[in-house]
């Protein structure tokens, strides 16, 4: 027997759970399927591998469905500071002043108390999809996925593994990179794998919890750290009094396959050494490592965000080169303006497939998208290559950069969500650039 709903929502990760919220809060009827379990959070358990730079702008987005308090109650570290430069040794090394080769975005420049939080991906997504269950009119389906999908008229028909089955106005598919709902509908995609895999590791080091994320730039990639909470002491002993406490942190690792899968095999001790030995000075002093994992990157676009009744957001759409951490923030302005859009239709007593809302949610969202995609494989570009020039203009870039704090804020308030147009500057840079394909090419 079908079930009538108004949307369902397949993929109830961060920006499906965030649709399923906001939709609901706008009184629309919505079924949230996922095929894996509610996750559940436990103070005293390690942290996410998975976390997230979530800026300004997502966190004003979570704030409005009523997921933000409830992650600040878990974890959530504030940074004040995002610092890059440039670590590669060059020829052209020795004609760049000490400190020209980086630059510094500080939360005090831009009148406001910080840049955002690094938070666990299972912080944010337990948050939302406790919201999302807190609205009367959605149904959140757990373990359960797509069997298969008509996309016709006058309605869209879903079955689940279940044996379940919706008839709906609107099907969204927010589930992943690898989305079946994106499969199902026929939606192709453009990709560019990048050369590099990035390593992603839960550490503690020996001190507080800074107020500084910062990345660092190789020939063979770069190397970020991410700060988290301070880690629950054990029982107090003579000797721990003595000791500086223990704070957690993500470190990024980008690099060949190889030298990867290496790294993950190595004994912890080893593996601490080699980061020690690897990372900037500015690393703190590292005691235990919790887990390591590495992955693939690339650059996906579907080749369109609407067919017919079907709509995708998030990672479904597009993947981006996580250098900045700015994927989820770009899924979370997708859900942001999607939803908004759907409540003008309902409003207006239209379809909420009707072409010309789902229109203008492509026509507002793949240009954004494809700008920050652009921007994330420029700096991929400019800081991933051996050219003695390019590494001296990068340099010489950082520190005009440094030295121009308004243009520095411009971009810096662009990233943090709160401008939607990236800034003329940045804008010309990209425009001068080889469109993506070159980036495997080296």
């Amino acid at each position: 027997m079908k079930e009538q709903v108004d949307i369902v929502v397949v993929g109830a990760g961060m920006v499906g759970a965030a649709l399923a919220t906001g939709l609901g809060q706008a009184g629309l009827s919505v079924v949230l399927v996922d095929r894996d379990s509610a996750p559940r959070f436990d103070a005293h358990q390690q942290p996410d591998i998975r976390v997230s730079a979530l800026s300004a702008g997502s966190e004003r987005y979570l704030c409005q469905l009523g997921a933000w308090d409830q992650i600040k109650q878990m974890r959530a570290t504030p940074y004040a500071r995002l610092s890059v430069w440039d670590a590669s040794p060059y020829p052209f090394s020795a004609l760049v002043p000490a400190g020209l080769n980086r630059t510094t975005f500080n939360a005090g420049d831009l009148g406001v108390s910080h840049l955002g939080h690094i938070v666990e991906n299972r912080i944010t997504q337990q948050a939302l999809w406790d919201s999302a269950t807190a609205q009367s009119t959605v149904s959140v389906l757990a373990n359960d996925g797509v069997v298969s999908l008509v996309n016709g008229d006058p309605l869209a028909e879903v079955t689940l593994e279940s044996g379940r089955c919706f008839d709906c106005q609107l099907v969204i598919g927010a589930d992943g990179a690898q989305s079946r709902i994106r499969e199902l509908a026929g939606i192709g995609t453009s990709r560019d794998q990048y050369t590099q895999q990035a390593l992603v590791a839960s550490v503690t080091y020996r001190g507080l919890p800074e107020d500084i994320t910062w990345q660092a730039f190789y020939p063979s990639g770069p190397r970020a750290f991410l700060p988290l909470q301070q880690a629950h002491s054990g029982p107090e002993t003579p000797e721990s009094e003595t000791l500086q406490p223990e704070t957690w942190a993500s470190l990024v690792w980008y690099d060949r396959p190889a030298v990867l899968e290496e790294l993950k095999a190595m004994p912890e001790a080893e593996f601490i050494a080699a980061v020690q030995k690897a990372f900037p000075d500015d690393l703190p002093p590292l005691v235990s490592v919790a887990a390591r994992a590495s992955f693939p990157i690339a650059r996906q676009h579907a080749n369109r965000y609407v067919q017919n009744r079907v709509v995708l957001a998030g990672d479904a759409a597009h993947t981006i080169n996580p250098l900045a951490g700015q994927g989820v923030n770009l899924g979370f302005q997708d859900a942001e303006c999607l939803q908004g859009l759907l409540r003008e239709a309902r409003r207006a007593g239209d379809d909420l497939a009707h072409p010309n809302w789902l229109a203008r949610y492509e026509q507002n969202r793949r240009p954004a998208n494809g700008r920050m995609m652009l921007a994330m494989d420029a700096f991929y570009y400019l800081f991933s290559n051996r050219i003695p020039p390019v590494h001296l203009l990068r340099n010489l870039g950082l520190g005009l950069a440094q030295r121009l704090p308004g243009a520095r804020n411009r971009v810096a308030r662009y990233a943090m969500g709160l401008e939607e147009r990236s800034p003329p500057a940045l804008q010309r840079l990209l425009g001068a650039l080889p469109k993506p394909g070159f980036l495997n090419k080296r």
